[in-house]
């Protein structure tokens, strides 16, 4: 695939970390917007716990790797849900740290952030992909047939193949945790001045 999506995959965390630092910069939360965002970011948060627990701690490679094709758990749903599930928590923080910003505000906000997330996915969604197809082949094209991209199906797709292992969670995901923690804390400071 092209380096430019190599690129672009290779620094998804710091692209992804530029719209998160301006809602903790410009955004002006309300009580309800706290409310309604943090549940909703949880949510997302707990979709990425559940995918990792399947797909362990590949997910923070700098390179496109897959030690096995996964197929189970949220896999048998939908063939991306760390990114659904990034951006349901992108979508709750964003909620909860704009609800007292000016209309103009909030737009941009959501816009900016959502805006890149879904452009740093649609940059490395086929490269991920390209590379399961050319390491799994038939298998990828099989599973790709069955489950959806990014809007998961209402029930699990079969044949399924993975287990679950919470162990990995913990060292796979301390960098989200710790992304996660901070936008918190930096909620509760601007919930905290307003």
């Amino acid at each position: 695939m092209s380096a430019w999506r190599t690129a672009v995959f290779k620094n998804r965390g710091s692209l992804l970390a530029l719209p998160a630092v301006a809602l903790a910069v410009f955004g002006k939360p309300s009580r309800g917007s706290v409310a309604a965002g943090v549940p909703l970011a949880l949510a997302g948060e707990a979709l990425r716990c559940w995918a990792v627990g399947y797909s362990g701690v590949t997910t923070r490679s700098d390179q496109v790797t897959a030690p096995r094709l996964t197929t189970a758990g949220p896999y048998a749903y939908v063939r991306n849900p760390l990114y659904v599930g990034n951006f349901i928590t992108a979508l709750g923080f964003t909620v909860a740290f704009t609800g007292a910003s000016p209309p103009g505000r909030r737009v941009w906000l959501g816009l900016a952030g959502l805006g890149t997330m879904l452009a740093v996915y649609a940059a490395i969604v086929p490269l991920e992909e390209a590379y399961l197809r050319a390491t799994f082949g038939a298998d990828f094209d099989a599973y790709a047939e069955r489950v959806p991209r990014v809007i998961p199906r209402a029930t699990p797709a079969e044949p399924q193949q993975g287990e679950y292992d919470p162990r990995v969670i913990g060292s796979a995901e301390s960098r989200t945790f710790a992304t996660f923690a901070a936008m918190l804390a930096a909620l509760g400071i601007q919930a905290a001045v307003a």
